[in-house]
């Protein structure tokens, strides 16, 4: 069992259900999935890009992403429908809990200047979405080998049925978030 989950079982849950009232163990929420999204622009001119991006994602998240492409032709970015202009990978269960340690942890630890997430980054129904701009950021990744310094977004979705709530999760769980 990874040390964020231990932490979820053992501090957080006892934690919220004292905060909210819960009179459930169930009623409390938990951390359902992180969805780790690259896009990729310049993929159109040269499909080359796409490659390295799935190799750089794959080191960060331990799973092999999958290349997403493109719905619909749009004649003025010269895409074409069915092009490949990005990657996507979504970590459940401990996967997930593991990726969030080290996110939270490692790699946020190293970004300069790094003040703390945005706090008002939640969608109103307890999911949280944050993007970083280099994927250097994660220890997996050897500055000597990239091709190109990219960001990518971090969706994290949680059981949660207000932001409220999902932001009492995600602090409770050490998430840095920016003080006002």
């Amino acid at each position: 069992m990874s040390v964020l989950r231990e932490k979820y079982e053992k501090e957080v849950v006892p934690y919220l259900m004292k905060k909210f009232g819960y009179k459930n163990i169930m009623q409390v929420p938990k951390v359902e999935k992180v969805v780790l999204n690259m896009r990729l622009g310049e993929a159109v001119s040269n499909p080359k890009v796409i490659e390295h991006a799935v190799n750089d994602m794959a080191l960060i998240a331990g799973q092999k992403p999958v290349v997403t492409k493109a719905k619909k032709s749009i004649a003025s970015f010269k895409l074409r429908e069915g092009m490949p202009i990005g990657c996507k990978v979504t970590l459940r269960k401990e996967m997930a809990y593991e990726f969030l340690n080290r996110f939270m942890n490692i790699a946020l630890a190293r970004v300069r200047d790094f003040a703390g997430v945005n706090p008002n980054s939640f969608d109103g129904r307890g999911n949280y979405a944050c993007g970083i701009k280099e994927q250097i950021v994660f220890p997996e990744i050897d500055y000597d080998k990239i091709d190109k310094i990219r960001g990518m977004d971090i969706i994290i979705t949680t059981t949660a049925k207000t932001d409220e709530e999902a932001k009492e999760l995600l602090k409770a769980l050490g998430m840095p978030f920016a003080q006002k």
